[in-house]
């Protein structure tokens, strides 16, 4: 090797071990700067100085040694501690936000900021932070934590003479004999004023006023209008409304075009199949009036809007008893009385003077053990017991204790409920968070 090659090497391997020992020293420096900072600052909080203390553990946080968490569980403290004064609450739930977004962090981070937002009374971001560290960490520990709080809810300040189950995220309400529509947590979309009122569906409700049957949008504004004599109408959805003219009833588009079909009774639509009755019988027909159940029956059982159907199953009643009627096919036990499914996983069913639940395929779910129910919306079924309403989970556990006169299922996060005052809308605080359940 040429002596100009090895004076290079040996720049190259000083060079080398000049950069490793600045790296190392500085390091040092950090970790005992770090210390310094944090046993200063020790002193101060033991004298309770916390002001001084905080810009201390700040800048000894931002070093990155082991014993940056230290530094980090200390400043927290120290902000608890001045939760009082201007800005410290932000800056804990902010050094909580980052280390919740860590990759590494822990449940316990996530338990730490769900217990201060459940003290500080707020709900929904302490079910945020639950959720997150869910997903995180599949922490039992949190699933338990967020299944506690997941059904606390807040009620509405408006109270109404009446008001209807829930439909998508809109529900009929009465103040003094009038109607109008309310958002499904109870706030007024359209005015009480009219002395009938469909659904709302779409971007429209059908109204009775004055002799008149018109539709109304959500402004309350009137965009179309029924010429013919109608004496009574049903309720709006799938883009059809039964109508009760001379000769029977007969369905309508929202803009009032009549189909040709004639039936003695027609209720709503779900799912695009509604109960009719024709000849003194009962059956399920969809929009184009094929029969998905024959109308050869004693009566389909209905919800308090006239649906029938969800997850593909319907109550057929014959005599005494009900059935349960899965693609257009009769399945499993007979019942002494059901309640349409929603849509969703259970479906309430009577037997021997009790309430139980079943799935679509009529398995028994959650035992016949109450004196009323409703089927389950929302991850929610309401229940009688003891002249009470309340709600049971798809477990078959109390989460919302029955308090209420009546209630009425979930939908859109929010339920009507009576009480001692009227009918009010209950919403889950869940449903003020960042996302859904986990567990919907």
């Amino acid at each position: 090797m040429k002596i100009s090659s090895r004076i290079l090497f040996c720049a190259f391997i000083f060079a080398l071990l000049l950069v490793s020992w600045f790296f190392a020293i500085n390091a040092k420096t950090a970790y005992q700067t770090q210390l310094e900072l944090m046993t200063a600052a020790a002193a101060l909080t033991a004298d309770g100085i916390y002001t001084r203390a905080a810009p201390m553990l700040e800048e000894a946080a931002g070093y990155k040694t082991k014993n940056t968490p230290a530094a980090e569980t200390e400043l927290k403290k120290v902000y608890l501690a001045l939760k009082n004064k201007k800005g410290y609450r932000h800056k804990y739930t902010d050094l909580l936000e980052k280390q919740m977004g860590r990759k590494d962090a822990g449940p316990e981070i996530f338990a730490e900021a769900a217990l201060y937002y459940l003290d500080a009374a707020n709900i929904p971001a302490a079910l945020d932070a639950l959720k997150a560290g869910i997903r995180k960490t599949g922490s039992g520990e949190l699933t338990q934590l967020y299944e506690a709080n997941r059904y606390r809810y807040e009620k509405g300040r408006d109270i109404y003479e009446t008001a209807s189950a829930i439909n998508g995220t809109t529900a009929r309400v009465c103040i003094e004999g009038a109607w109008g529509i309310a958002s499904s947590d109870g706030t007024i979309i359209i005015p009480c004023q009219y002395e009938r009122i469909s659904t709302f569906s779409a971007d429209r409700a059908i109204v009775a006023l004055d002799g008149e049957i018109f539709a109304v949008d959500r402004n309350n504004n009137r965009i179309a209008k029924l010429h013919e004599n109608a004496s009574e109408f049903g309720n709006y959805a799938s883009g059809r409304i039964p109508i009760l003219l001379d000769g029977g009833w007969r369905r309508s588009t929202g803009d009032f075009v009549l189909g040709s079909a004639v039936f003695e009774y027609i209720g709503m639509y779900s799912g695009n199949y509604a109960p009719a009755k024709t000849n003194g019988k009962w059956g399920v027909v969809d929009l184009s009036s094929k029969w998905l159940i024959p109308a050869e029956h004693d009566g389909i059982v209905r919800d308090e809007l006239g649906r029938c159907y969800g997850n593909g199953a319907v109550f057929v009643q014959n005599g005494e008893s009900v059935r349960l009627y899965v693609d257009g096919k009769p399945l499993g036990d007979l019942y002494d009385d059901a309640r349409p499914f929603s849509g969703e996983t259970y479906a309430a069913v009577k037997k021997a003077g009790k309430w139980g639940f079943i799935d679509k395929l009529g398995n028994l779910a959650i035992d016949y053990r109450f004196d009323d129910a409703l089927s389950f919306g929302e991850h929610l079924a309401a229940v009688m017991q003891d002249g009470l309403w309340g709600y049971i989970s798809v477990s078959g556990q109390i989460v919302i204790d029955p308090v209420f006169l009546e209630a009425k299922s979930f939908s859109n996060g929010s339920a009507p409920v009576l009480t001692e005052r009227g009918w009010q809308f209950i919403t889950l605080l869940e449903y003020k968070s960042s996302g859904p359940g986990l567990f919907s």
